[in-house]
C-alpha cells in the first residue's frame, strides 16, 4: 500500500481545528489516509478532547442579520459575506445587508436564488450586489439564508453582527415570551447546540458518537460486554451538553433551558432554531 504524503500545512490545519498536538495530528492524518473527518474521529477515539460540533469554522468575513415580522410569527437570518474584516465593519456594507434582510423578510423568499431575484429599487438584489462588488472591489455574496415559522419567532444578533439566531417557540408572542426567546437565543449563540433535543439529532451522528464512545471505553480496559451500557451513559451526557433543552441555562445553571422555559409559561418550549455565524 502506498504511503500517504501529509504536508505540514495539512497537519497545521488539523491542529488549528482540533487543538491536538502536531505529532498526534500527523499520525491521525496518516492513519486516515489524509481524510480530515476520519482524522478527527481517530483523535477522539484516542482520547483527544476534540469538539463534537465543527460546523462553525470561520473562513470568511461579513455580517449576519436576523429579523422577525411585526407579529413575530416569521423570521429570517441572512449572511452577507466579504473578503475582509475592514469591509464587514463598513457602515455602508452593514446598511446594505440590513436592506437585503428587510427584502427577504417582506417578500418571504425561500432560497438565496429567490432573494437575489427579488426587487430592490429599480433593479434586483443580485444586480445591486454586483454594483457593491464593483464599488468596493471585493467579492461579496449572500452566503447563507435561513427562515423559521412558529407561534413566536425571536431574532437575536450577537457579537457585532457575527452571529445571528432565530428561535421558534410554541406560544404566541408577548413581552415575557419574547424576553425568554432572547435569553434562549443568547444561550444558542454561546453554547452552539446541535439541535433542540435528542430527537432532533441525526441518527448517523448518534451512531458515530456511540461508536467513538465504545472504542474509548474498550481502550480504557473495560470489558466489551460492559461497553454498550457505559456508552449509553456517555450518549446521555452528549445529549445534555450538545442539545438545547437539557443544557444548563447559562443565566442560572441550577436549571436546564427546559426548566427555565416552563418557569416563564407552562408548556413553553422551543420548536426549532437557526444559528448562523460568519464563515459557517
Amino acid at each position: 500500500m502506498d504511503t500517504v504524503t501529509i504536508s505540514a500545512a495539512e497537519v497545521n490545519k488539523l491542529r488549528q481545528q482540533t487543538g491536538a498536538g502536531m505529532m498526534d495530528c500527523r499520525k491521525a492524518l496518516v492513519e486516515s489516509n489524509g481524510d480530515f473527518e476520519n482524522a478527527i474521529d481517530y483523535l477522539r477515539k484516542k482520547g483527544q478532547k476534540v469538539a463534537a460540533n465543527r460546523s462553525d469554522r470561520e473562513a470568511k468575513e461579513g455580517v449576519v442579520i436576523a429579523k422577525a415580522s411585526a407579529d413575530n410569527k416569521y423570521g429570517i437570518v441572512v449572511t452577507l459575506s466579504s473578503e475582509t474584516d475592514f469591509v464587514a465593519k463598513n457602515q455602508e456594507f452593514v446598511d446594505f445587508a440590513q436592506r437585503v434582510a428587510d427584502i427577504a423578510l417582506e417578500s418571504k423568499v425561500t432560497s438565496i436564488d429567490d432573494l437575489k431575484s427579488a426587487k430592490m429599487d429599480n433593479a434586483t438584489v443580485g444586480e445591486k450586489l454586483m454594483e457593491m462588488v464593483a464599488k468596493i472591489g471585493e467579492k461579496l455574496d449572500i452566503a447563507r439564508f435561513e427562515q423559521v415559522n412558529a407561534d413566536a419567532v425571536v431574532p437575536y444578533i450577537h457579537s457585532g453582527y457575527r452571529i445571528g439566531v432565530l428561535v421558534g417557540m410554541n406560544q404566541a408572542a408577548n413581552d415575557s415570551i419574547i424576553t425568554a426567546g432572547k435569553d434562549v437565543a443568547m444561550q444558542i449563540a454561546a453554547m452552539k447546540p446541535l439541535g433542540v433535543d435528542a430527537d432532533s439529532i441525526a441518527p448517523e451522528m448518534i451512531a458515530r458518537e456511540k461508536a467513538i464512545a465504545i472504542e474509548q471505553i474498550i481502550a480504557e480496559g473495560k470489558a466489551a460486554d460492559m461497553a454498550e451500557k457505559i456508552a449509553a451513559g456517555k450518549l446521555n451526557k452528549f445529549f445534555k451538553e450538545n442539545t438545547l433543552l437539557p443544557q444548563a441555562f447559562v443565566k442560572d445553571n441550577s436549571k436546564s433551558v427546559a426548566d427555565y422555559l416552563t418557569s416563564v409559561s407552562k408548556g413553553l418550549t422551543v420548536l426549532s432554531f437557526q444559528r448562523v455565524a460568519v464563515g459557517a
